[in-house]
This record gives structure tokens, C-alpha cells and sequence, in this order.
């Protein structure tokens, strides 16, 4: 069975464009390579950091939103560790309140764009 997650990861200022979407693109595939299933994504682009993190005050900000093996977790978490890009990362199991208030957001974010 699988359960929802949320993460969301900061990569580091420095990286060109082209090198931010490689970076999220390995972390996408690696949930998708290992049986997890991507619901929705974000980017939330170049955002100030609340306090400096490795002498850095900006990063870059993206959003997944996932369904995976609860097993398979640890490595995902391993993964993120391992890259030198990301600066910071958090993953979050979600309740069915948490899906339900995502799923909210995300039809008024489309609600808007359209």
C-alpha cells in the first residue's frame, strides 16, 4: 500500500536554470523509477532563504507531491542527502486532511490560471 507524501527541497543559488530542472528531474525519476507516482508538482523558483544556509541567502524551491512505498522512504531521504545541490529538504506523510486541503489549493490554483 501506498501513502501521499509532500516534499519540498531548496537547491543552491549558484546552478544555472538548465542545472536546477536536471536536479529535479533526478528526483522526480528516482519516485517514479522506484515505483512512486508523481499527483502534482511546483516550482517555486528563486525565494529568500528565512536565515543563511552554507553562507547562501536564496535557493531554489520546488514542490512534489507523491504517492510511494512507505519502505522505499529512507531512500528517497538518502537520495536528497547524497546530492550536493540540494541545501535543505523536508518530506511529510500526509493525513486525509492534508490531501483534501491539497487538492483544494490545487483547484484554485487552476481555477485562477484558467
Amino acid at each position: 500500500m501506498k501513502n501521499q507524501y509532500e516534499t519540498v527541497f531548496i537547491l543552491t543559488p549558484v546552478l544555472s536554470e538548465d542545472q536546477v530542472k536536471e536536479a529535479v528531474k533526478k528526483f522526480r525519476d528516482f519516485i517514479t523509477e522506484n515505483g512512486g507516482e508523481i499527483v502534482w508538482e511546483e516550482d517555486w523558483g528563486l525565494k529568500k532563504l528565512a536565515y543563511p544556509i552554507q553562507h547562501k541567502k536564496n535557493g531554489f524551491y520546488h514542490l512534489i507531491e507523491f504517492k510511494y512505498d512507505p519502505e522505499k522512504i529512507k531512500r528517497l531521504d538518502l537520495e536528497f542527502k547524497r546530492d550536493e545541490r540540494v541545501i535543505r529538504h523536508l518530506i511529510v506523510k500526509l493525513d486525509k486532511h492534508a490531501i483534501a486541503w491539497n487538492v483544494k489549493r490545487r483547484e484554485k490554483k487552476q481555477q485562477k490560471n484558467a
